[in-house]
Order: structure tokens, then C-alpha cells, then sequence
């Protein structure tokens, strides 16, 4: 399948989440796809969207209510299911025919682990862009470093409220397209 590269679809997870370890029988799972589509020529963001996930095999914490705002009452009567947003990912944002990126891994691990528990279809292609990465190789860091000191070296202000999907991927979104756009090959200034 050729893959298309006008635009890379960037990804944020939110998923729940507890103080400590998880309650006996619960684990993370997705409840927010936070995405922004990226125009590779422009650098321009297109469009945003947070797809709001129902879990099945966990309930979501106080802790994790105030960490991304994300209710449970909201998820209930807004969001929808897992194997719903994979396949809507497919179908209007043709995920398995693009580029996506996140910032680290965590994302692409949780949608692999929470695929195979759940007997869905992955639903990205392999070309995966670890934005976390590629921004510490790009400026010749010693380390990865989060999200929102690369943006503040970026010289970026954060839009939105961090940790809610939709407001991280137009934020991560905005970081690559820095990145991309870069014209010198030389690290920018910090």
C-alpha cells in the first residue's frame, strides 16, 4: 500500500490514570484521541478533534478527572468505543494509509496493548515518528526532554490545557512543524 505523506496525522492519548498503582482488575486505557492533521508542505495544522473514549476495563479516577479534566459523566455521555474510534481513524483520517506521530512512545504502546486485548485492528501504519526523539536528535540534546520545555525552547506557547489529548496533539503538531520546517540543518537556538 503506497503511503501517503501530504499530511501526518498527530496522535495524543489520554487514558486513565490513579495517584499509585492501579485498583485490582483495572488498567489504562484509552479515554481521549487527541488529533491534529498536519499539512507536511505548509507546516500548517488543519484541523483538530478529541475523540472521547469509553472504557471497559477500568473507571476513571478523581486523580485522573483532575489531571486532563475528563469526567466520567462526560465520557459516558459523550464518548464512544474503542473498536468505534479505531475504525474512525481508518475511515476519515485514513491512519493506515499516513505517517502519525506522538510525542514518546506511550501512545503507539497503549493503542498496540490496547488493540490486542480488545481483538482490534491496529489502526495506524508502521511509519510512526517519535516527535519526543526526533526533537532531542534534531538539537543534539544529551536526553529526551517533555513536552513543554521543547516547546519553551521552541519559543512556542502551549494552547490549551496539557494533558487533554486534543490540546496536546495541536500543541505536539505545532512543535513538528517547527521541526519539519526547519531550513538550516542547524539547532535552534536555546
Amino acid at each position: 500500500m503506497a503511503r501517503k505523506l501530504d499530511r501526518i496525522l498527530v496522535i495524543d492519548v489520554e487514558a486513565t490514570c490513579w495517584s499509585g498503582a492501579p485498583p485490582e482488575g483495572q488498567e489504562s486505557e484509552v479515554i481521549e484521541i487527541g488529533l491534529c492533521t498536519l499539512d507536511v508542505a505548509s507546516g500548517e495544522r488543519l484541523e483538530k478533534r478529541s475523540l472521547l473514549v469509553k472504557p471497559e476495563r477500568s473507571k476513571i479516577s478523581e486523580f485522573c478527572t483532575q489531571l486532563t479534566s475528563l469526567t466520567p459523566k462526560q465520557i459516558h455521555k459523550e464518548g464512544i468505543s474503542f473498536h468505534k474510534a479505531c475504525t474512525l481513524l481508518e475511515t476519515e483520517y485514513l491512519s493506515k494509509k499516513r505517517v502519525w506521530a506522538s510525542y514518546g512512545d506511550y501512545d503507539r504502546t497503549l493503542f498496540l496493548r490496547q488493540c490486542a486485548a480488545c481483538g482490534v485492528d491496529y489502526p495506524f501504519s508502521g511509519a510512526h515518528i517519535n516527535v519526543k526523539s526526533l526533537y532531542g536528535i534534531m538539537q543534539a540534546l544529551p536526553y529526551e526532554i517533555g513536552m513543554t520545555r521543547a516547546m519553551e525552547l521552541c519559543g512556542l506557547e502551549i494552547e490549551g490545557r496539557h494533558h487533554r489529548g486534543v490540546d496536546d496533539a495541536w500543541n505536539i503538531a505545532a512543535l513538528l512543524s517547527r521541526l519539519i520546517l526547519q531550513r538550516s540543518g542547524e539547532p535552534l537556538e536555546l
